[in-house]
């Protein structure tokens, strides 16, 4: 598989590179800047350019036959504060590429969804990918929006697509800026002694799942000949405090959060059906949650370097 990964720099393209280079596949690597907390790999291609310029990514896509499209310019909390932007980067980028992709005889798209966003408030849980797709904000009406011109190119050109309904995905290299990333940011508040808050009581109950499973997920799919929204968590769902108790465990600190006022834009349980994925794949997360953040926790101590980005 010639590969092209568009946010292979980015925390789960990285580890998309590398569950396709230890399947030895030829991986070419599209992104604005490069990693932040590794250098570059020998064995990767790397394309610097902006997913906005048609000229860069038509090059990136010459030879390819297969793309992962896992770059996103917003993320959940904050896409509210600009619809418009959203769009444009994404929604008309994303059109922009299956245009090329279309040109270039590129027949093979993985894309990174959300297996939150799109669904809404669930009817029941676990979620399953036939659930009625309610986003309630940008993030996830331009997901949505996304998979459905995906559908439409699969008819029009013959796109073959496969869209990942990703959970809550945590592990090494993912940023901790709190905009996104429970487990990360707890963990790097721990570590640097710093005060950790919580919207609510702590009730809240979210499917969490190590990245190492996704990428692997997403390599795995790519291969096959399966098309549609496939669900990727762990299948399991653990609440905020429960999440706590184990970066307890795991740091040997004995936390005390701030709680803070519920928001009312946050669904009380979200957890994911892989019943499909299992079905279709064999596929199962391999790593535990306690296992996932006992990990986690030991790159953030020893492993990780600086930041080498400027």
């Amino acid at each position: 598989m010639k590969s092209l990964v568009i946010g292979g720099c980015g925390f789960i393209g990285s580890h998309v590179v590398d569950s396709l280079l230890a399947r030895h596949h030829s991986v070419r690597v599209f992104s604005r800047h490069p990693e932040i907390f590794r250098q570059p790999l020998a064995d990767v291609d790397y394309r610097v350019g902006d997913f906005a310029d048609s000229v860069a990514l038509a090059s990136a896509l010459d030879g390819a036959d297969t793309v992962f499209h896992l770059v996103s310019t917003t993320f959940p909390g904050t896409a509210n504060l600009d619809p418009k932007g959203d769009v444009r980067d994404n929604l008309i980028n994303t059109i922009n590429l299956l245009d090329l992709m279309a040109a270039a005889g590129v027949k093979r798209i993985v894309f990174m969804s959300s297996g939150g966003t799109v669904y809404g408030a669930p009817d029941q849980i676990p979620v399953r990918e036939d659930h009625p797709l309610r986003p309630i904000n940008s993030y996830g009406i331009v997901k949505v929006a996304i998979e459905q011109y995906l559908a439409m190119y699969r008819g029009l050109h013959g796109i073959s697509s496969l869209v990942v309904r990703a959970s809550n995905p945590y592990g090494p290299r993912q940023a901790h800026s709190g905009v996104q990333g429970v487990i990360s940011t707890f963990l790097q508040r721990a570590h640097d002694e710093e005060e950790i808050e919580i919207w609510g009581d702590g009730s809240v109950v979210r499917d969490y799942l190590y990245v190492a499973d996704l990428a692997d997920f997403c390599v795995m799919a790519a291969a096959s000949e399966h098309v549609g929204p496939f669900n990727v968590g762990s299948g399991e769902g653990h609440s905020l405090n429960e999440i706590l108790d184990v970066i307890r465990k795991v740091t040997g600190f004995a936390i005390s959060p701030r709680y803070k006022p519920a928001r009312p834009v946050d669904v009380p349980r979200s957890i994911l059906d892989i019943s499909r994925a299992r079905a279709a794949f064999g596929w199962r997360p391999k790593i535990s949650l306690a296992d996932g953040v006992e990990r986690s926790w030991k790159w953030l101590q020893n492993d990780r370097p600086r930041s080498i980005a400027q």
